[in-house]
């Protein structure tokens, strides 16, 4: 049996952050049953396609997921434990937004089956929660959190960084009082303004590349003082508290997407499809899919292993990088390279799109 993860797509919030470039809407009057009935029968059709697959792990993104009803979140979870074969202990986590919070949020999310909860906080000052868009004061932050922990065993907070003049004292002692939290898992996402966005419309830029850099350090260091571990470029986590589902992305392992906006990996007969929205599929060549292995697994602390990379996609690593360029990056100190794996040094990680640009060529 093949390893799947399945990844939910909410599109709806209730309001546009203007750093954001994901797919969404702010939309309040949704017909969450006939959009649901929707998602029930699109998990039947790409069950149709592979029966090979164990689930281990369901992942409710967007959007603002924690804005489904944990009704509907529950007859998500039934169904795919009704179409396939699931891993005992599977993770089934959903992002929420302290906003979304109505005093019993939480619990009921865990009572419909939410066994990992990511809280999207993205800033522990007011000026900046203001700044990004954040529709949550401080105070509905610090409560969420705590009702988080209280209903919670698994549970992560994502928090933006290289916001434009921000100190490096200030990102200190935000980042101390995240960690003091308690939370088993970090997401720390460095601002970058993407085109379309409202910030790209205002001109607005991020911190200077430099200053970023000296906030990275800074987090690598607080973080991993209070016993946390990084195991991908921008994700920290307690002892066996990695995000299981985002490693699927990572490793390269399949998944399933649904919802608009939501995307797949999947594979049926001897190909790998890309699959989006509404029940669309291409075939993705050996080639593509090596990129985006490379793409995906150097993000990873412990980078690539080569003898994965080749099952996954049918092609050994030195035949898809440019192998001069990474001698010359081993030679800089930016790529480590043994017999069974490749991997971006901690000074590599400063460039990491710059060395993933040389060794895909582009």
């Amino acid at each position: 049996m093949q390893r799947l993860g399945i990844y939910i797509h909410w599109p709806f919030c209730k309001s546009k952050c203007p750093y954001c470039d994901f797919f969404s809407r702010v939309k309040k009057d949704i017909n969450q049953e006939e959009l649901v009935s929707s998602y029930l029968s699109d998990l039947e059709y790409y069950r149709s396609l592979n029966d090979n697959y164990t689930v281990e792990s369901i992942f409710f993104g967007g959007g603002t997921p924690s804005l489904i009803e944990p009704q509907y979140i529950e007859k998500l979870i039934d169904k795919i434990a009704s179409l396939w074969k699931c891993k005992d202990d599977i993770e089934i986590s959903l992002e929420a937004n302290p906003n979304t919070d109505d005093g019993n949020l939480f619990k009921n999310l865990r009572q419909a089956g939410i066994n990992r909860l990511s809280l999207g906080v993205q800033a522990l000052n007011e000026n900046d929660l203001k700044f990004l868009g954040r529709t949550h004061t401080l105070a509905q932050a610090y409560k969420s959190t705590d009702s988080v922990l209280k209903y919670f065993d698994n549970h992560s907070i994502d928090l933006i960084y290289a916001r434009p003049n921000q100190k490096s004292q200030d990102w200190e002692k935000e980042l101390q009082n995240a960690c003091n939290f308690g939370l088993k898992h970090l997401s720390l996402y460095q601002l970058t303004i993407e085109e379309n966005t409202f910030f790209a419309q205002k001109g607005i830029r991020p911190a200077k590349e430099e200053i970023a850099e000296e906030l990275y350090k800074i987090s690598d260091n607080i973080i991993k003082s209070f016993g946390y571990n990084r195991y991908e470029v921008s994700n920290y986590a307690q002892k066996n508290f990695e995000c299981h589902h985002n490693l699927g992305y990572w490793e390269g392992f399949d998944y399933v997407g649904i919802g608009n906006g939501g995307i797949g990996r999947i594979r049926i007969a001897d190909d790998i499809y890309n699959t989006f929205y509404p029940r669309e599929k291409e075939v993705i060549t050996q080639t593509e899919r090596a990129e985006e292995l490379l793409i995906m697994g150097l993000r990873l602390t412990k980078g690539i292993n080569k003898n994965l990379f080749m099952k996954n996609c049918g092609i050994s690593l030195d035949k898809i990088i440019d192998n001069q360029a990474l001698n010359v990056l081993k030679k800089d100190g930016y790529v480590s390279e043994n017999k069974n794996n490749i991997k971006v040094t901690e000074k590599g990680n400063f460039v990491l799109n710059y060395i993933i640009n040389k060794l895909v060529g582009l």
